[in-house]
């Protein structure tokens, strides 16, 4: 058993626990209990299969920023995803963290994920509090991750690299990934129950997705059997995003107005609308004034939602990218803008870095000097993620040819 010098209480119950099961401090690896067939069979069915691209986006990169791997394990303590650089990864092959290995404390001895899925808590393993000498190198922290409607536990989330990751705010940084998956289960739960209640009443429900987007996609689901899909030209995207977010309807007039930059649209338009209704038929599109006929889900809509609720993270984890990022139209571009404002100050409003480091890492924020600054005030001192967030103002003051300064503090958001 490694050496007990001072040593945090739950460590040292880790280690006994390490013991009794019959681990040996000096074996190297940890065991392979899922090989690989086995291995793609069990993640493909996985409920955390759902979710490991959002932690791939929110912790793998800072991981791979930071010289250290993120990895998800299921309930049992199965490494089922790993990711960072190749040069790490092949470091940690060498003490057998590998996908399809496993991490129970009864099998791999004390680390972090293990004692996360023990203790059903968010814990920090520093170097040699590792039971197997093999692991004296690396420190970790991870925290379990559970199904929002039945709570049980799913797995842990898990960070392991050097010195740099000990300290508090990369344990927090794995506890709000997880918090964000876990939301993000949620929304996939209730929009499933959303789909099975439509189908049981027949009711007619229309899904429109235009975040991110030059067009939108429609899909239409008349409650019973009928369910398709449909890619909408640039002008019928805007349409029906005006007419969604009014929900009284909009005059012929009043719809030009908000369509065309210049008068004169109006015969135009009665040309598009007429499309449209042929396209998605009389019982979806009614006029005098134009309005929707079917109960309406929009990307957009929901993420206006959560904001007005005042759930930043499911407002962040919504919202794709700019409402129909190309199109000119005036009332889409307020739309456009009060959406990405509203929810910009909201994001720095939380205080929260690991919200802003979503923003940043996006296509839409990577540039986003206001957010890298409110970011770099939020971080510690001593987090592993400030030099990046000082090197992204570095290159902004570049770029816009303006004097730098030690935290670009020049520009406030």
């Amino acid at each position: 058993m490694p050496s007990q010098r001072r040593v945090r209480t739950q460590v040292v119950e880790s280690w006994f626990r390490s013991a009794a099961a019959g681990v040996r401090a000096e074996t190297v690896d940890a065991p392979i209990t899922l090989p690989s067939d086995a291995l793609r069979d069990h993640r493909e069915a996985h409920p955390l299969a759902r979710v490991f691209p959002l932690l791939d986006d929110v912790l793998g990169q800072a991981a791979r920023d930071c010289d250290a791997v993120m990895a998800v394990f299921d309930a049992a303590g199965q490494l089922l995803w790993v990711c960072g650089t190749p040069r790490v990864l092949r470091r940690a092959e060498a003490i057998g963290f590998v996908e399809g290995s496993n991490w129970d404390e009864r099998l791999a001895g004390t680390n972090a994920p293990g004692m996360a899925l023990t203790l059903d808590d968010s814990v920090q393993v520093v170097r040699a509090e590792h039971f197997r000498r093999s692991v004296h190198g690396w420190s970790c922290a991870a925290t379990p991750i559970h199904d929002p409607t039945t709570h049980s536990l799913l797995g842990a989330l898990d960070i392991t690299g050097g010195d740099n990751i000990v300290v508090p705010q990369t344990t927090a940084l794995v506890r709000a990934a997880a918090r964000l998956a876990e939301v993000e289960l949620a929304r996939e739960s209730l929009a499933q129950r959303g789909q099975e209640q439509t189908r049981s009443t027949g009711h007619l429900r229309v899904v429109i997705e235009s975040l991110g987007r030059s067009c939108s996609l429609l899909g239409i689901d008349d409650g019973r059997s009928s369910r398709h899909t449909i890619r909408l030209s640039p002008r019928h995207s805007e349409i029906l995003v005006l007419l969604s977010s009014t929900a009284q309807g909009l005059s012929g007039d009043e719809l030009a107005v908000l369509l065309y930059q210049e008068d004169g649209g109006t015969s135009t338009l009665r040309a598009e609308l007429n499309r449209l209704r042929h396209l998605l038929g009389e019982e979806l599109l009614a006029s005098r004034p134009y309005r929707m006929m079917a109960e309406v889900s929009a990307d957009w809509l929901a993420v206006e939602t959560h904001l007005a609720t005042g759930d930043v993270v499911a407002a962040l984890r919504g919202y794709r990218g700019p409402l129909l990022s190309a199109s000119v139209a005036p009332g889409v571009v307020r739309l456009r803008e009060n959406l990405e404002a509203s929810l910009r100050r909201a994001v720095i409003d939380s205080g929260e870095p690991d919200l802003m480091s979503i923003w940043t890492r996006s296509t839409w924020g990577a540039d986003d000097y206001g957010m890298w600054q409110a970011q770099f005030d939020a971080l510690g001192p001593t987090s592993p993620l400030r030099p990046l967030a000082a090197g992204q103002l570095a290159r902004l003051d570049r770029e816009f040819g303006l004097p730098g300064t030690e935290t670009g503090r020049r520009h406030r958001p």
